[in-house]
């Protein structure tokens, strides 16, 4: 298992915002993963992805790496943010935007 925690800690590292998710953000496979990227869009925010569905080694392993049951999930400059009820309730609040903006991350081009 370490060596999958390795290719996630890389993924969450190298990237500032990372969606790992069922499918892609053109073509969501759930309702839940379309409601966390309809959330980053709306934040206006650079992501990246990573679609659970294409390695069943990730989707095994993010869940164990977080210690969250459950996909979507989002990482902000490394740290675990939570799912989609956690991303909406946030992002109602105003509290999503703010922690993009406090943690500096670059706007969507």
């Amino acid at each position: 298992m370490s060596d999958i925690n390795e290719r996630i800690s890389k993924v969450v590292g190298d990237n500032d915002v990372v969606l790992f998710m069922k499918g892609t953000p053109l073509f969501p496979q759930c309702g839940f993963s379309s409601r966390a990227v309809a959330i980053l869009e709306h934040c206006g925010v650079a992501y990246d992805s990573v679609d659970v569905l294409q390695d069943m080694e990730i989707r095994q392993g993010i869940k164990a790496y977080s210690d969250w049951p459950t996909i979507p999930q989002l990482y902000v400059k490394g740290e675990f943010v939570g799912g989609s009820d956690i991303m909406m309730e946030m992002f109602e609040a105003g509290e999503l935007a703010q922690l993009m903006e406090d943690k500096k991350v670059a706007k969507a081009s």
